[in-house]
């Protein structure tokens, strides 16, 4: 088989484009890529997918970690504001009445 590249010149009339006659042996062939196997696929994907899972599962583990700190900020301002002798009391109570453990 035998392709024809036009190839262009600055300056030249477009008329009538050079061409380059390029050989079958030529062109270069299927670039096969090197050491790359099943396995080392499935380790790939399974090390990807596991990393995923833990960045994933410390992401949701913060966020409740900062919801209960600042529910129980709230909590403690308004037991300080409400009973300023039994703050500690107060807040315990509102916590496991909420359904909260307590601390």
């Amino acid at each position: 088989m035998v392709w024809a590249v036009p190839l262009r010149r600055t300056g030249e009339s477009a008329a009538m484009p050079n061409l380059q006659i390029v050989s079958q042996e030529d062109t270069p062939g299927e670039a096969t890529p090197v050491g790359c196997s099943t396995t080392k696929l499935v380790l790939q994907w399974t090390a990807g997918t596991l990393l995923a899972f833990l960045i994933g599962s410390w992401l949701v583990w913060w966020a409740l970690y900062l919801q209960r700190h600042f529910v129980e900020e709230e909590i403690r301002v308004a037991c300080q504001r409400v009973m300023p002798e039994t703050v500690e009391r107060c807040v315990d109570t509102v916590i496991i009445q909420r359904g909260g453990a307590k601390r």
